[in-house]
């Protein structure tokens, strides 16, 4: 395992697991840091790819290269087009995918990628040097560095859930909190 790198991506979600695959696909040593390997693109609990505005993402990142398309075809379990009514401009795929079969075939791609390595831990700093983030360093005391870190810690950051009157931090169901 290396120490330096010349960019880090800290979260190994959706977002996270496109720019660690872009950076190491144009040639970059590239660390994707995740608190859970097992998680990569964790799906929420309405696991689609596609419709009216997430249709159009996908086929964006498809068209530069990224791979959600792809894995979405290798965990569909269902397709459909919607708005068919309507006129195709107004047309929308939409797939329905296997939430186990999705993080797993996401896996299965990153390790076939070139110049990724990966490192779960959760990242408690970055490492500023000046005015220039220079790496980071992990819960477990490590530090890696890095030319370029980019940060793609999701929607569940800082997290507060409601249970009738009691308020806890915390991540998805029997993940822990993450904060930023």
């Amino acid at each position: 395992m290396n120490s330096q790198y010349d960019v880090i991506v800290v979260g190994g979600g959706h977002a996270g697991c496109e720019a660690a695959a872009a950076a190491a696909n144009m040639g970059s040593r590239t660390l994707l840091i995740t608190m859970d390997m097992t998680k990569y693109a964790q799906m929420s609990c309405n696991p689609a790819m596609g419709g009216v505005a997430k249709g159009q993402i996908v086929r964006e990142i498809d068209a530069i290269g990224g791979y959600s398309g792809i894995v979405t075809d290798r965990s569909m379990i269902q397709f459909r087009m919607l708005n068919r009514s309507k006129g195709p401009a107004m047309w929308s795929p939409r797939a329905q995918c296997d939430r186990a079969l999705f993080t797993l075939e996401w896996r299965k791609l990153l390790e076939s990628v070139d110049n990724l390595e990966f490192w779960q831990d959760k990242v408690n700093r970055l490492i500023i040097e000046g005015e220039e983030v220079v790496g980071v360093e992990t819960l477990m005391g490590i530090r890696f560095v890095s030319k370029k870190v980019i940060l793609t810690a999701g929607t569940f950051i800082n997290g507060l859930m409601h249970v009738g009157k009691v308020k806890m931090k915390g991540g998805r169901m029997g993940e822990p909190p993450a904060y930023g």
